[in-house]
């Protein structure tokens, strides 16, 4: 664990937005999204619920399909095989449990390899699951859709990024009008916790590294900034920053000293800007062994947390909002989300000849 400087004084968080309490059982069919990243692969299935959905099944595994892109533009073997068994165990998984609606995707990695699309379709032929490539802007408004709960009453604009293994989604949002939150920008920087740490190595492990990785995405922001004057905006007041990525959820877990990651008590925190730079500034201080041996890191990611935590501080340092949702949520939410209110628009729409 890393110094616990909580002990001495509570920590600086905003009150918690509450979670949403999902009912005991769930009416209706099963639905799934399977989100193929960078970094990760993962499967969510859930039955829709009053209030959204009820988690029936999950599954997550660091697949890294990304490792080698930026040196050589390509999917190297060893990734795709390793995405391929995670894809396999997916599939096997939605065979004992039928659903009436699946989506799956793949992003980043799969938009920039020039093998891409053939990886795609060895997939489609070696597991069934109809995987697709999407574009940025529908990555954006996925993270969105699955936000939108968190920033009711939050103010008038919110700057939502997410930090992924290939790419930063950033989201420029509109808050207020009564309605649901509207998508004014979007931006996809290629830059992410992966590509960050296979370009600066051990060297993001000291000052000097790890202020080259924030001053290398503090310039990737400077195009979105000029655009949308959100350093403005944020002056103004009434700005919140919303998070949804590994880096984030990692930072609120340091700030409320979990001894293991739970869910229910990250995903909605908001953390003030002094609280979570003073959990970048622990992470930073842990070095490889100890964000190791930290519950909230593990050796899976210990050589991307700190790339991650580069990111957060470029776009804290370009937009210095005083605080920061936590999300941990993202494109499954937001594909099931959208799966079921589809499904549920074409089942109630009246039909031809029908009183």
């Amino acid at each position: 664990m890393p110094p616990d400087s909580a002990a001495d004084s509570p920590p600086m968080l905003a009150p918690r937005f509450p979670a949403p309490r999902a009912p005991r059982r769930a009416a209706g069919p099963a639905y799934a999204a399977l989100d193929l990243g960078t970094n990760n692969c993962r499967l969510l299935v859930a039955a829709p619920a009053p209030d959204g959905f009820r988690v029936l099944d999950s599954f997550s595994r660091i697949v890294r399909l990304g490792e080698g892109l930026h040196q050589t533009g390509a999917l190297c073997e060893d990734a795709m095989a390793r995405a391929l068994e995670a894809l396999h165990a997916c599939a096997e998984r939605l065979r004992r449990r039928p659903v009436r609606g699946l989506r799956a995707i793949a992003t980043e990695a799969c938009r920039r390899a020039r093998n891409g699309g053939d990886f795609l379709a060895r997939v489609r032929a070696e597991t069934g699951l109809p995987i697709e490539t999407i574009g940025t802007r529908e990555e954006a408004e996925l993270a969105l859709e699955s936000c939108a709960p968190l920033l009711a009453g939050a103010g008038r604009r919110a700057l939502l990024f997410d930090i992924g293994g290939g790419s930063t989604e950033l989201a420029w949002v509109r808050l207020g009008s009564g309605g649901p939150p509207e998508l004014i920008g979007y931006a996809s920087l290629p830059v992410g916790v992966v590509s960050l740490a296979e370009r600066f190595g051990a060297a993001g492990f000291d000052a000097d590294g790890f202020e080259a990785m924030v001053t290398d995405v503090r310039a990737r922001l400077s195009e979105f900034e000029a655009v949308h004057c959100i350093a403005h905006e944020v002056r103004l007041g009434g700005v919140r920053l919303l998070g949804t990525s590994g880096t984030v959820t990692t930072l609120a877990g340091v700030v409320l000293g979990l001894e293991r990651y739970s869910r229910p008590r990250i995903d909605g925190t908001v953390l003030s800007r002094e609280a979570a730079a003073a959990a970048l500034a622990t992470l930073r201080d842990l070095g490889r062994e100890g964000l190791r041996q930290h519950p909230c890191v593990g050796p899976d990611r210990v050589d991307f947390v700190l790339p991650g935590c580069a990111i957060y501080a470029a776009i804290q340092r370009a937009w210095p909002a005083p605080d920061v949702v936590v999300a941990d949520r993202g494109l499954r939410e937001g594909i099931l989300l959208r799966m079921m209110r589809a499904d549920r628009a074409l089942r109630t729409a009246p039909r031809p000849g029908v009183p």
